[in-house]
């Protein structure tokens, strides 16, 4: 009798989708039997630094969608520290499961020794499903936690520094495109209105733009409302709305040759990570005349925030550095322009530029 084994697809070696060619260094299946703990901790890149990546905390479907999103998430976190010029590499955790269901400070303890097992290589920050208070019971049992509450030494919540990067980011896109008045009197659709998006509506509104927002939480929404009035609206989806800006703030993959093609929006810009379904939207968005931040550039301000404290940076020179997004975003946009090229394949030179440098000085090929 012959048995044959099947191989997935959506291993780590054998893969056929776009992360085949990805270079992932290392990547650490953890499981903890006791509390119900399986989590994948994918390491992308060292080049530059520590891998220092949130940990998503999500009900996957299976396995394979689990490692694919932390293989994808991890390669976005190595690209959004380069762009943003910060000495990490980039890395990301996922656990799999309901947090509302499987979470307890029991697991988050037993996650904390794996994350300490590997001596620094990789630091955990909070992503979507885990909190600063979870960060707070995961550091007793590892050093390599950053984003911890500010009464346990650490920066607290990175949500404000997220948003306020993707509102510089979205700025310095939109007197490009709109010239100096920039976002003032545009309509902004933002799709999320949780702890980033909520930031961001308000800044929107301070800058004189008009806000759509899009969520399934009534809460959420009613509560952005009650605190902006008629400057606040709520749609069903903003995706392809009448909005001259989308600001994908929720999960990703919104950015679909489908979505694209009924695109309203002349700009996109927002927190959302792995905003593109497939790398060829992003020549789409350009053929289409719409001008797209990509999602590594603007939402590098959390990751500024918690990686400011590995150095002990000040939150003056934290915020000083986040501001710095804006200039980044402008470089980029600019620069596609000037090229006759996509944002995206502008963004790609500038980080594996970055990179390839760090390996000259080095001595690497």
């Amino acid at each position: 009798m012959t048995v044959e084994l099947a191989v997935s697809r959506h291993g780590v070696f054998d893969r056929s989708d776009e992360l085949a060619e990805a270079g992932h260094e290392q990547v650490v299946f953890c499981r903890d039997d006791a509390t119900g703990l399986r989590a994948i901790i994918s390491i992308h890149d060292t080049t530059l630094g520590p891998a220092l990546g949130g940990t998503r905390f999500h009900p996957y479907r299976s396995e394979d969608e689990a490692l694919t999103d932390g293989l994808r998430l991890a390669q976005g976190m190595t690209f959004k520290a380069a762009a943003a010029g910060m000495a990490l590499g980039g890395g990301k955790a996922v656990i799999i499961g309901d947090p509302a269901e499987l979470k307890s400070p029991d697991l988050l303890r037993a996650y904390g020794r794996f994350i300490e097992r590997l001596g620094g290589l990789y630091v955990t920050a909070a992503d979507v499903g885990t909190t600063s208070a979870d960060l707070d019971v995961i550091g007793e049992t590892t050093r390599h936690v950053v984003g911890r509450g500010e009464h346990t030494g650490g920066s607290g919540d990175s949500g404000l520094s997220t948003a306020t990067g993707v509102f510089h980011a979205m700025r310095a896109a939109a007197r490009h495109v709109w010239g100096v008045d920039g976002l003032r009197g545009r309509t902004v659709g933002v799709e999320g209105a949780g702890k980033v998006g909520s930031h961001l509506v308000r800044l929107l509104v301070e800058e004189g733009a008009r806000v759509a927002v899009a969520d399934p939480c009534d809460t959420a929404v009613e509560r952005l409302r009650v605190a902006h009035g008629a400057d606040v609206r709520r749609l069903a989806s903003v995706v392809n709305a009448a909005v001259d800006v989308y600001a994908p703030c929720a999960l990703g993959a919104t950015l679909t040759p489908a979505t694209v093609a009924g695109l309203r929006a002349r700009l996109v810009c927002g927190a959302a990570n792995n905003q593109l379904a497939t790398s060829d939207v992003d020549d789409l968005l350009t053929e289409r005349g719409i001008t797209w931040v990509p999602d590594y550039v603007a939402n590098a301000g959390g990751l500024i925030q918690v990686g400011g404290e590995l150095w002990h940076r000040t939150p003056e020179e934290v915020a000083d550095q986040v501001r710095r997004v804006g200039d980044t975003a402008e470089q980029i946009v600019v620069g596609a322009a000037a090229e006759g090229t996509s944002t995206g394949a502008a963004a790609d030179r500038l980080v594996r530029a970055r990179l390839a440098e760090a390996r000259r000085q080095d001595g690497r090929p």
